[in-house]
Protein backbone atom coordinates (compact mmCIF):
# COMPACT_ATOMS: atom_id res chain seq x y z
CA UNK A 1 0.00 0.00 0.00
CA UNK A 2 2.66 2.43 0.71
CA UNK A 3 4.29 1.79 -2.49
CA UNK A 4 1.15 1.99 -4.64
CA UNK A 5 1.09 5.82 -2.05
CA UNK A 6 4.32 6.58 -3.17
CA UNK A 7 3.78 5.82 -7.01
CA UNK A 8 0.81 8.19 -6.94
CA UNK A 9 3.01 11.11 -5.04
CA UNK A 10 5.45 10.85 -7.25
CA UNK A 11 2.83 10.26 -10.23
CA UNK A 12 1.30 13.64 -9.15
CA UNK A 13 4.53 15.25 -8.65
CA UNK A 14 5.76 14.76 -11.82
CA UNK A 15 2.30 15.52 -13.91
CA UNK A 16 2.01 19.51 -11.56
CA UNK A 17 6.10 19.90 -12.11
CA UNK A 18 5.53 19.32 -16.49
CA UNK A 19 2.26 21.54 -16.49
CA UNK A 20 4.29 24.24 -14.34
CA UNK A 21 7.46 23.84 -17.56
CA UNK A 22 4.81 24.03 -19.86
CA UNK A 23 3.15 27.06 -18.61
CA UNK A 24 6.80 29.03 -18.09
CA UNK A 25 7.86 27.67 -21.91
CA UNK A 26 4.48 29.14 -23.16
CA UNK A 27 5.15 32.43 -20.78
CA UNK A 28 8.84 33.01 -22.15
CA UNK A 29 7.27 32.20 -25.79
CA UNK A 30 4.70 34.75 -25.63
CA UNK A 31 6.78 37.46 -24.36
CA UNK A 32 9.31 36.70 -27.22
CA UNK A 33 7.46 36.99 -29.69
CA UNK A 34 5.65 39.90 -28.24
CA UNK A 35 8.91 41.90 -28.80
CA UNK A 36 8.95 40.80 -32.26
CA UNK A 37 5.55 42.50 -32.65
CA UNK A 38 3.39 39.17 -32.52
CA UNK A 39 0.37 38.49 -30.71
CA UNK A 40 0.06 35.81 -28.11
CA UNK A 41 -2.25 33.64 -30.42
CA UNK A 42 0.11 34.27 -33.14
CA UNK A 43 3.49 33.05 -31.15
CA UNK A 44 1.31 29.77 -30.03
CA UNK A 45 0.30 29.19 -33.42
CA UNK A 46 3.78 29.15 -35.10
CA UNK A 47 5.48 27.41 -31.79
CA UNK A 48 2.91 24.55 -32.26
CA UNK A 49 3.32 24.49 -36.12
CA UNK A 50 7.74 24.49 -35.27
CA UNK A 51 7.21 21.83 -32.61
CA UNK A 52 4.28 19.65 -34.64
CA UNK A 53 6.23 20.44 -37.61
CA UNK A 54 9.36 19.25 -36.71
CA UNK A 55 9.06 15.28 -37.45
CA UNK A 56 7.58 16.66 -41.08
CA UNK A 57 10.13 16.58 -43.50
CA UNK A 58 9.35 17.05 -47.19
CA UNK A 59 11.56 15.41 -49.52
CA UNK A 60 13.46 17.04 -52.19
CA UNK A 61 15.48 15.04 -53.72
CA UNK A 62 16.37 11.13 -53.71
CA UNK A 63 19.42 9.27 -55.06
CA UNK A 64 20.78 5.88 -54.95
CA UNK A 65 25.06 6.24 -53.41
CA UNK A 66 27.39 3.48 -52.46
CA UNK A 67 27.21 2.73 -48.74
CA UNK A 68 30.02 0.09 -48.59
CA UNK A 69 32.35 -1.22 -50.78
CA UNK A 70 33.28 -5.11 -50.10
CA UNK A 71 36.94 -5.67 -49.73
CA UNK A 72 38.31 -7.59 -52.95
CA UNK A 73 38.99 -11.83 -52.69
CA UNK A 74 42.05 -12.88 -52.53
CA UNK A 75 43.97 -13.82 -55.58
CA UNK A 76 43.04 -16.15 -57.97
CA UNK A 77 38.94 -15.71 -56.54
CA UNK A 78 39.03 -12.14 -57.11
CA UNK A 79 39.29 -13.10 -60.99
CA UNK A 80 36.48 -15.22 -60.47
CA UNK A 81 34.00 -13.50 -58.55
CA UNK A 82 32.68 -9.83 -58.50
CA UNK A 83 31.17 -8.68 -55.28
CA UNK A 84 29.03 -5.95 -56.20
CA UNK A 85 29.24 -3.12 -53.38
CA UNK A 86 26.09 -2.02 -51.43
CA UNK A 87 23.96 0.73 -52.13
CA UNK A 88 21.28 2.72 -50.45
CA UNK A 89 18.99 5.47 -50.77
CA UNK A 90 19.85 8.77 -49.69
CA UNK A 91 16.76 11.27 -49.19
CA UNK A 92 17.15 15.35 -49.20
CA UNK A 93 14.59 16.77 -46.93
CA UNK A 94 13.60 20.00 -45.68
CA UNK A 95 11.95 19.98 -42.43
CA UNK A 96 8.92 22.11 -41.75
CA UNK A 97 9.55 22.97 -38.04
CA UNK A 98 12.91 23.45 -38.18
CA UNK A 99 13.67 25.02 -41.95
CA UNK A 100 10.32 26.18 -43.10
CA UNK A 101 8.90 28.42 -40.33
CA UNK A 102 11.51 29.79 -39.45
CA UNK A 103 12.39 30.66 -43.02
CA UNK A 104 9.31 32.30 -43.44
CA UNK A 105 8.88 34.42 -39.95
CA UNK A 106 12.43 35.77 -40.93
CA UNK A 107 11.53 36.85 -44.50
CA UNK A 108 8.02 38.75 -42.63
CA UNK A 109 10.21 40.18 -40.19
CA UNK A 110 13.03 41.57 -42.85
CA UNK A 111 10.23 42.54 -45.51
CA UNK A 112 8.68 44.42 -41.73
CA UNK A 113 10.94 45.56 -39.23
CA UNK A 114 14.53 43.94 -39.45
CA UNK A 115 17.13 46.30 -41.53
CA UNK A 116 18.93 44.79 -43.95
CA UNK A 117 22.18 45.35 -43.58
CA UNK A 118 22.38 45.02 -39.87
CA UNK A 119 20.62 41.69 -40.17
CA UNK A 120 22.78 40.16 -43.48
CA UNK A 121 25.98 41.02 -41.15
CA UNK A 122 25.15 39.39 -37.90
CA UNK A 123 23.71 36.51 -39.97
CA UNK A 124 26.79 36.01 -41.57
CA UNK A 125 29.19 36.07 -38.33
CA UNK A 126 26.58 33.76 -36.90
CA UNK A 127 26.51 31.27 -39.89
CA UNK A 128 30.32 31.34 -39.70
CA UNK A 129 30.43 30.95 -36.31
CA UNK A 130 27.49 27.96 -36.51
CA UNK A 131 29.69 26.17 -39.29
CA UNK A 132 33.28 26.28 -36.75
CA UNK A 133 31.54 24.80 -34.06
CA UNK A 134 28.83 22.48 -35.32
CA UNK A 135 29.68 18.68 -36.09
CA UNK A 136 27.89 16.30 -38.01
CA UNK A 137 27.43 13.35 -35.69
CA UNK A 138 26.31 10.03 -37.52
CA UNK A 139 22.84 8.70 -36.82
CA UNK A 140 21.89 11.99 -35.01
CA UNK A 141 22.56 14.70 -37.72
CA UNK A 142 24.56 17.89 -37.21
CA UNK A 143 25.13 18.63 -33.00
CA UNK A 144 26.48 22.01 -32.02
CA UNK A 145 26.45 23.79 -27.88
CA UNK A 146 23.39 25.63 -28.22
CA UNK A 147 23.71 28.52 -26.73
CA UNK A 148 27.03 29.72 -29.15
CA UNK A 149 24.40 31.40 -31.90
CA UNK A 150 21.93 33.06 -29.14
CA UNK A 151 24.58 34.64 -27.18
CA UNK A 152 26.39 35.90 -30.11
CA UNK A 153 23.25 36.96 -32.33
CA UNK A 154 21.66 38.93 -29.66
CA UNK A 155 25.23 40.77 -28.73
CA UNK A 156 25.58 41.50 -32.25
CA UNK A 157 22.03 42.86 -32.52
CA UNK A 158 22.22 45.08 -29.83
CA UNK A 159 25.77 46.36 -31.47
CA UNK A 160 24.27 46.88 -35.28
CA UNK A 161 21.05 47.73 -34.13
CA UNK A 162 20.44 48.80 -30.68
CA UNK A 163 16.91 49.95 -31.04
CA UNK A 164 15.31 47.72 -33.15
CA UNK A 165 17.42 44.44 -31.62
CA UNK A 166 15.00 41.86 -31.16
CA UNK A 167 14.04 40.98 -35.34
CA UNK A 168 17.64 41.24 -36.21
CA UNK A 169 18.54 39.03 -32.93
CA UNK A 170 15.81 36.42 -34.00
CA UNK A 171 16.53 36.50 -37.48
CA UNK A 172 20.43 36.05 -37.12
CA UNK A 173 19.80 33.36 -34.55
CA UNK A 174 17.84 31.13 -36.49
CA UNK A 175 19.34 31.56 -40.09
CA UNK A 176 22.92 31.99 -39.19
CA UNK A 177 22.36 28.62 -37.47
CA UNK A 178 20.44 27.17 -40.40
CA UNK A 179 22.89 28.07 -42.94
CA UNK A 180 25.74 27.65 -40.73
CA UNK A 181 25.18 24.73 -39.16
CA UNK A 182 22.95 22.58 -41.79
CA UNK A 183 23.60 24.00 -45.01
CA UNK A 184 26.90 24.50 -44.82
CA UNK A 185 27.37 21.02 -43.74
CA UNK A 186 25.42 19.34 -46.29
CA UNK A 187 28.87 18.34 -48.33
CA UNK A 188 30.43 16.45 -45.68
CA UNK A 189 27.33 14.50 -45.63
CA UNK A 190 27.05 13.50 -49.30
CA UNK A 191 28.08 9.62 -48.60
CA UNK A 192 25.42 9.36 -45.86
CA UNK A 193 22.74 7.10 -46.46
CA UNK A 194 19.08 7.69 -44.92
CA UNK A 195 17.41 11.14 -44.71
CA UNK A 196 19.29 14.52 -44.48
CA UNK A 197 17.03 17.09 -42.92
CA UNK A 198 17.51 20.36 -43.73
CA UNK A 199 16.56 21.82 -39.93
CA UNK A 200 15.95 18.49 -38.47
CA UNK A 201 17.57 16.62 -36.01
CA UNK A 202 20.24 18.36 -34.34
CA UNK A 203 19.57 21.46 -35.42
CA UNK A 204 15.99 21.64 -34.93
CA UNK A 205 16.51 22.26 -31.15
CA UNK A 206 19.62 25.23 -31.97
CA UNK A 207 16.73 26.48 -35.14
CA UNK A 208 14.13 26.92 -32.54
CA UNK A 209 15.61 27.53 -29.10
CA UNK A 210 17.64 30.01 -30.45
CA UNK A 211 15.64 32.26 -32.54
CA UNK A 212 13.25 32.23 -29.04
CA UNK A 213 15.93 32.77 -26.69
CA UNK A 214 17.91 35.73 -29.22
CA UNK A 215 14.58 37.51 -28.88
CA UNK A 216 13.63 37.32 -25.39
CA UNK A 217 17.36 38.59 -24.67
CA UNK A 218 17.09 41.37 -27.34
Amino acid sequence: MRTAGCARVILVVSLALSLVLILFFVGVTAISFDRLGVSPRVALALVGVSIIGSVINVPLRRRRIVSETPNELAFPLSVIFYVPPRVADQVLAVNLGGAVVPTGFSLYLLITKAPLWQTAVATAIVAVAAKAVARPKAGVGIVMPIWVAPLLSVGLALLLAPHNAPPVAYVSGAMGTLIGADLLNLPSLTRQAGVLSIGGAGVFDGIFLVAIVAALLA
